[in-house]
């Protein structure tokens, strides 16, 4: 198998053995692209989609491999871009989801790779689309430790913390959220089914941190119910308002992957996709 990585220093499945000879952003806007030599199939092209010209270079750099004769080309990226937008939930939106899956589809990737999908609806419009769970991320975190109880942040969630339990061999309960929010989308209330944590840590695991006020609400109502640490375990760091909030928030520590970017900090522990088993 060659690799191709787009992104320099994110190298979750090794170094690849492709060149990326330049990929460069004219001053227009377009995107000038070219490769190394492949000298056989198949090829598989890792990178992160954190915007619209990521998803172009990805589609660049698939028509040069093809221009040189690749005719099975794989592609992992761990994020999955609109993956939050997989419903039309007024009239005149477009299905987002769909118009990206669609771009995928037309390119006859031999395969799509991405880690911990938001729902299964991106990898059923996705064809021949592989979802690596989280289950190594969170048995990384919580190798060693006791007294703790896994939450779920909602209960679309459940299902996915249920099968992780069973993965990990949880034996303890699960606490579940519940989320009232007006129609800005603020939090109007919080419910915990556990009423006292007995001093126990808390894991909240979700598959993505973007603002983070959904954990901060939910944070603020589990210390009110003798809980230890407050921990918070995401797939995608997106941390749009930065780490600050979640500290101040309630959170005491949060680990998540590089699939977004590179941390450096010593509030958000960061486990590399090359490190667990993907």
């Amino acid at each position: 198998m060659h690799i191709l990585n787009l992104k320099a220093g994110f190298e979750p499945l090794g170094p690849g053995d492709i060149p990326l000879l330049k990929s460069e952003i004219f001053a227009g806007g377009e995107i000038d692209l070219a490769v190394g030599a492949v000298t056989q199939d198949p090829v598989t092209i890792v990178t992160r989609l954190n915007g619209s010209d990521d998803i172009m270079e990805l589609l660049m750099a698939t028509d040069a491999l093809k221009e040189m004769g690749c005719e099975k080309i794989h592609v992992f990226f761990p994020y999955l871009p609109y993956a939050r937008q997989d419903r039309v939930m007024k009239p005149g939106e477009a299905f987002s989801l769909r118009v990206f899956a669609d771009l995928l589809n037309a390119q006859g990737y031999a395969s799509v790779t991405v880690f911990d999908a938001h729902s299964d609806v991106g990898p059923a419009l996705i064809r021949r689309c592989r979802v690596i769970s989280n289950h190594a991320l969170v048995a990384r975190v919580l190798a060693g430790r006791s007294n703790y109880v896994l939450l779920s942040p909602d209960s679309g969630a459940f299902k996915k913390i249920s099968k992780l339990a069973d993965a990990l061999r949880y034996q303890g309960d699960i606490a579940l959220c519940n989320k009232v929010r007006v129609t800005d989308g603020a939090i109007a209330s919080v419910t915990v089914t556990v009423s006292d944590f007995a001093g126990a840590d808390v894991f909240i695991v979700d598959d993505i941190c973007d603002g983070g006020r959904t954990f901060i609400a939910l944070a603020q109502e589990i210390r009110k119910r003798n809980a230890g640490k407050i921990y918070l375990i995401v797939s995608h760091g997106i941390f749009s308002y930065g780490e600050e909030p979640l500290r101040s928030g309630g959170i005491d520590h949060v680990f998540t992957t590089d699939s977004i970017r590179n941390v450096d900090s010593d509030y958000i522990t960061q486990v590399t996709l090359c490190d667990i088993r993907i």
